[in-house]
C-alpha cells in the first residue's frame, strides 16, 4: 500500500513539472519557406481610374526570429517578388518588390510540440526593377512605402531543434503611381502570404 501510495504522489510531482520551453530567452529560430503571396486582386489599385490587377507569386522567404522571453520574440521577414500588372487584360508590364517586414509574435504552448503564435508588426517595402508603361509612356512609382503586417502560424516540433512550419500573413503594400510627374493613381497590393516550411533552433 505505501507503495501505491508513494508511486502516486511520485506521479503526482512528475505531472506538476512542465516540460522545459522549446525557446528561452536569447534563442534564434531561422526558417525557410515556400510562400503564394496573393494580392487582394488590387481592389484598391487603381491607375487613371482603371482597376489593375496584380498577379500571384510563388518565392522563397527567409526568416530570423530571436525570443525575448519564453513566449515573446521578434521576427524579421525576408522575400522579395516581381508582379506582372494587368488592366482589362492588357499587361502594363511588371514591377519588383523588397517588403522587409519586423513582427513582434506571442508564443502559445512553448513547451509542447505543437507551438501556435501571433504576431503584428511594420513593414517598408522597396519598389524597383519597375518596366510599366501606360498610354506609351513609363508609370513611376514611389520608392518606398511603409505598411502594417499581422501574423499567425504554427511551428510543430520534429525533433528538438528541427521543425515545421505553417504561417500566414496580411501585409499592407501602398503606393502613388505617376505619369510624366503627376500622380495618376494608387498601387495597393496588399498582399495575403501563405507560407509552409521547416526551421531550426540555434
Amino acid at each position: 500500500m505505501k507503495k501505491i501510495a508513494l508511486a502516486l504522489v511520485a506521479g503526482s510531482l512528475f505531472a506538476g513539472v512542465a516540460a522545459p520551453a522549446f525557446a528561452e530567452a536569447g534563442d534564434v529560430l531561422v526558417r525557410l519557406r515556400a510562400i503564394s503571396i496573393n494580392p487582394e486582386e488590387s481592389r484598391t489599385a487603381t491607375i487613371n481610374a482603371l482597376g489593375v490587377n496584380v498577379s500571384n507569386q510563388v518565392v522563397p522567404e527567409l526568416d530570423l526570429t530571436y525570443f525575448v522571453t519564453k513566449n515573446l520574440a521578434a521576427e524579421l521577414i525576408l522575400g522579395t517578388a516581381r508582379h506582372e500588372l494587368k488592366s482589362g487584360g492588357t499587361s502594363l508590364g511588371k514591377i519588383s518588390h523588397l517588403p522587409p517586414t519586423v513582427t513582434l509574435q506571442w508564443h502559445f504552448n512553448p513547451e509542447g510540440q505543437i507551438r501556435p503564435y501571433v504576431g503584428a508588426g511594420l513593414n517598408y517595402t522597396f519598389f524597383y526593377d519597375n518596366d510599366l508603361k501606360f498610354a506609351g509612356k513609363k508609370l513611376d512609382v514611389e520608392s518606398g512605402s511603409f505598411g502594417g503586417a499581422l501574423q499567425a502560424g504554427v511551428d510543430i516540433g520534429v525533433t528538438k531543434d528541427v521543425f515545421v512550419n505553417v504561417d500566414v500573413k496580411k501585409i499592407w503594400i501602398d503606393t502613388d503611381v505617376k505619369l510624366d510627374g503627376a500622380k495618376i493613381g494608387n498601387l495597393g497590393i496588399n498582399p495575403w502570404v501563405f507560407g509552409v516550411g521547416v526551421g531550426m533552433k540555434f
